[in-house]
Order: C-alpha cells, then structure tokens, then sequence
C-alpha cells in the first residue's frame, strides 16, 4: 500500500508541476461552461414587427400597447398591406400583425368571421424555421393572454422553467459533454505518454502490480475533475441561474459514477492507441460528435430515427444529461433517475474490466 501511495503522490505532483494539463483540467470547462452557457440561446429577446390596420381604432391600440409594454416586442410602426413582403425580405421586421377591418365588432362577437377571415393574422419571415416557431408562439400569447383574439383558449402552466431559459437546456449538456472529453482525453494521453516514451516499462518492473499503478494514475485526475465539477456547479447556479432543487447529494454523486466511467473510457483508449495523437484523436473528436448529436444534448433523443435512437443508448452522456436535467431543473431526488444510474454503473464496470483485460494482455 505505500508503493501505491507513493505512485499516487508521484502523479499528483507530476501534474502539478504541468501547466499545461492543469490548465485543460481546470480552465477550460470553467471557459467551455461560461462561452456555451452564453452563447448557446434559442431564447427570444426581441420581436420586431409591423402592424397592418385598416381602421387604428381604440381595441387595435390597446393590443399594440400591451405588446409594447412587452420587452420581447418591438413596435415599428403602421404599414400598408402592400409593404409586408417587403418588410419582411428586407428583414426590416420579423413578423407582421395584420388586424382585420372589422376587428372590434369579431372580438366583441358582433360580427361572425368568415371561413377566409379572421380577427388578426400573423405573417413571418420563416427563413429560419426554428426563430419563426418561437415568433409566432410568443405572438399567439400575447394576444391570448389579452383575451382579445381567443377567449376560449386553454390555460397554458409551463413548469420547471417557466422563462425558457436556454441555459437550464445547456447546462447539463455541457456538463456531460466536458466531463467526458477531459477526463478521457487527459487519462488516455498519460498512460499513453508512459508507453511512447519507455518509462511504463519502467514503472511495471517496481513492485506495485499494474493494476494500482494505473489506478494511481487515474486517481490524480478524478480528484483535478472533482475540483472542476465544484466549479462548474457553482457557476451554473450563481452566474448563469441554473436553479439546483433537486438533490445535490444525488447529483455530486450522479457526477463522480460519471467521472468514474470517463476515467475509465479514457483508460480502454490509452489500451487500443500507440501515440498520444492516436489517443487524442479519438478521445477528442471522435467522443465528441456522438455526444453532441446522439446525448439530446442539443437534439431531443425522441425525434431522431428509430436505429439513432438505439445507438444513442450506448453513448454514456445521453444517461448522464437526463438524470442531471432531472435533478437540478425537474426537481426531482435520486430515486427518480435510478435506472440511469445504474446504466452509468454498468458501463463502468464494463468499461473498467475490458480495460483492465486488454491492459494486462499487453503486458504478456
């Protein structure tokens, strides 16, 4: 046991003494978490829109007023019908509001719209089918929330985040996406390193087996990764408002079973690639594509193709963002996400026990 302690204080102080890697543990999901978190938005701020009204009366004022008091509109002023193609091509708007002639007498149900009329209609520049969504959405609530238009429409609860913040989608996104690229990417380079540069053979002829001195290698980084995901929580709760009110114990330990599996993915790489480049590659970008496209990180994993949906259940960050989105948006305790937690465990006993295997047949 103290071979294995003082292997484990070697490494410790061998990445210490690393910028470089300290740098990639520590400063970049801190950067990664900060620029996504920001960047990454399918929030609306503003609307700009037209009006088209044949008579201004006093019911089409009111309804322009309360969206302008709205900050997610913008008012640009009346219109002739004739100018909304070009408004709209000219992207001088994002959407126009055209109020029928008789838009008093169809609201107060004086008068009965006709099969090719209605009150309001809302014309959008859809060249951006996933903005024009949300436009008219937003567009729908503003006037049924005036009760002016639909006075019958359902009530609408949106729950967990009522505000569709972008960052309460990203967030666990981003937290499953670094957490594997990191601690493999860093775990596969540093055995490999060992290997390319003839000191593993060194190491393997001291008395420790060869299994604790992997595991003494792999222990640095896990605690380096611990301190990360310390960081980024905090800041997902304190700068970019990710709420927390599930179970933060069942989320800490949600996060290190998934360091565990990525320590030990990082570990099967470090078995199948001979330089630290091979080892790179495919701890960086070819993890990287199946846990942007197949995790529902950016993509809900129900609106992909039957045999997508399928491959999709083999990529460790698809279980570990569910659980996370779970805990920290849903609210919801450990309990809750048992089966992916015992997915993420299964796949890390396997990963760790192949690993080994192919580890130890190398070195007969």
């Amino acid at each position: 046991m103290n071979g294995f302690l003082h292997f484990v204080k070697k490494e410790t102080l061998h990445i210490l003494r690393d910028r470089r890697t300290m740098l990639v543990v520590l400063l970049m999901p801190v950067v990664q978490i900060l620029l996504f978190g920001f960047a990454i938005s399918t929030e609306v701020n503003n609307i700009d829109f037209f009006a088209v009204a044949p008579n201004r009366t006093e019911a089409v004022r009111q309804q322009l007023e309360r969206m302008e008091a709205n900050p997610y509109f913008t008012f640009k002023g009346y219109i002739d019908q004739r100018r909304i193609d070009y408004v709209l091509r000219s992207g001088q708007a994002a959407a126009v509001v055209v109020f029928a002639e008789n838009y008093d007498q169809l609201i107060e149900g004086v008068a009965v719209a006709s099969l090719d009329e209605a009150a309001v209609q809302f014309v959008l520049d859809a060249s951006n089918p996933n903005n024009a969504g949300t436009h008219l959405v937003y567009l729908q609530s503003s006037f049924q929330s005036a009760g002016s238009v639909t006075a019958m429409a359902p009530a609408v609860r949106v729950l967990y985040n009522p505000q569709m913040k972008s960052s309460y989608n990203f967030v666990p996104g981003i937290m499953g996406l670094i957490f594997i690229l990191i601690c493999a990417m860093m775990t596969s380079v540093s055995i490999v390193r060992e290997k390319e540069s003839g000191t593993m053979e060194v190491l393997l002829v001291s008395p420790v087996r060869p299994m604790w001195i992997i595991l003494a290698k792999m222990i640095p980084y896990f605690l380096l990764s611990c301190m990360g995901l310390v960081v980024i929580l905090l800041l997902a709760h304190f700068v970019l408002g990710v709420p927390m009110s599930g179970s933060i114990v069942g989320l800490v330990g949600l996060s290190l079973l998934y360091l565990l599996l990525s320590l030990a993915l990082g570990l099967f790489i470090s078995t199948i690639a001979h330089t630290q480049v091979v080892a790179i590659i495919i701890s960086g970008m070819l993890l990287m594509l199946p846990v942007i496209m197949l995790s529902g990180m950016l993509f809900p994993v129900e609106n992909m193709p039957g045999i997508l949906q399928v491959l999709s259940c083999i990529v460790p960050a698809r279980w570990y963002i569910e659980a996370v989105r779970k805990l920290m948006i849903a609210g919801l305790s450990l309990s809750a996400v048992w089966q992916e937690c015992c997915i993420l465990f299964a796949m890390t006993v396997v990963l760790v026990g192949v690993a080994l295997k192919k580890f130890n047949d190398k070195l007969e």
